[in-house]
């Protein structure tokens, strides 16, 4: 997004973790004058509060409320930062204007949800921005990241590792697979990538790989990879020792933390293009 595009007021639809903070630092340097947030109670960080013009706190599901809120303030813009926790997805509390929209999704998981959310925000003149928005500089290009530098027999992992991820979630299983030497220790479906690599680990010994990729067609406004400090402490207690993600589509929140604990705990970072 060029300077020229940057809508002066933005909305945040804050889920949980690093990504909304990240991304209102980033507002804020590239100029945009208001910010607007709705946040969810029990996922959104309450010190978001500071970083953001306006926020209102509201349940998962209260989707009539959330628009409601951006109307108000005057948002034609939003970007969708955070995750929110699967649990919360599929256990909604959903208001009237939520009810009518489930009531044409035919196929329910995330992606089918966000679409048809996205597409009721656009009836009210709300455009859904890509998640990667103001954020290019935490998109890693291909090549060593951080780290110690993969060895031969790694490379060839993380090259299998990524072909296996990639018809993972062609077939919308999950984006993350743990590998060690050209075997498939664990794939991540429902449970969440933190179980993935914890089964993984278990299974490596303390030399296994976790690869994360996007899906073929990857809807970028609602569903962007994301790897943080939190993922590099996971792997590293489970004994994966590197992470291979897919270059510039994955985003790295909280870049400089990132770095500091691949190299105390000796965590490989990588990024692979398709």
């Amino acid at each position: 997004m060029s300077d020229t595009e940057i809508p002066s007021v933005v909305g945040m639809i804050a889920g949980n973790g690093l990504y909304p903070e990240t991304f209102a630092r980033a507002a804020r340097r590239a100029g945009v004058r208001s910010l607007v947030a709705a946040a969810f109670t029990d996922e959104t960080d309450p010190g978001l509060k500071d970083l953001v013009d306006r926020i209102e706190w509201m349940r998962v599901g209260q989707l009539g409320k959330m628009i409601r809120h951006f109307k108000a303030h005057g948002v034609t813009s939003v970007v969708m930062v955070g995750q929110i926790a699967p649990k919360n997805l599929f256990d909604l509390r959903p208001d009237l204007r939520l009810l009518k929209m489930l009531s044409r999704v035919k196929e329910r998981n995330a992606e089918t949800l966000f679409a048809a959310i996205a597409g009721e925000l656009e009836a009210d003149g709300i455009t859904l921005l890509p998640a990667t928005t103001l954020l290019d500089d935490l998109l890693p290009a291909a090549g060593p990241v951080c780290g110690p530098a993969l060895s031969d027999r790694q490379k060839e992992d993380a090259a299998f590792g990524f072909r296996i991820a990639k018809e993972v979630s062609r077939l919308d299983i999950g984006q993350t697979v743990v590998v060690k030497k050209g075997t498939v220790l664990a794939v991540e479906a429902f449970e969440g990538t933190n179980e993935a690599i914890q089964r993984g680990g278990g299974l490596g010994k303390g030399e296994a790989m976790m690869v994360k990729v996007s899906k073929p067609k990857q809807d970028f406004r609602f569903d962007v990879p994301v790897v943080g400090p939190a993922t590099i402490e996971t792997a590293a207690a489970a004994g994966v020792n590197a992470i291979v993600v897919e270059a510039g589509s994955t985003l790295l929140l909280g870049k400089e933390e990132i770095v500091r604990l691949c190299q105390e705990k000796k965590v490989s970072l990588f990024a692979v293009a398709e």
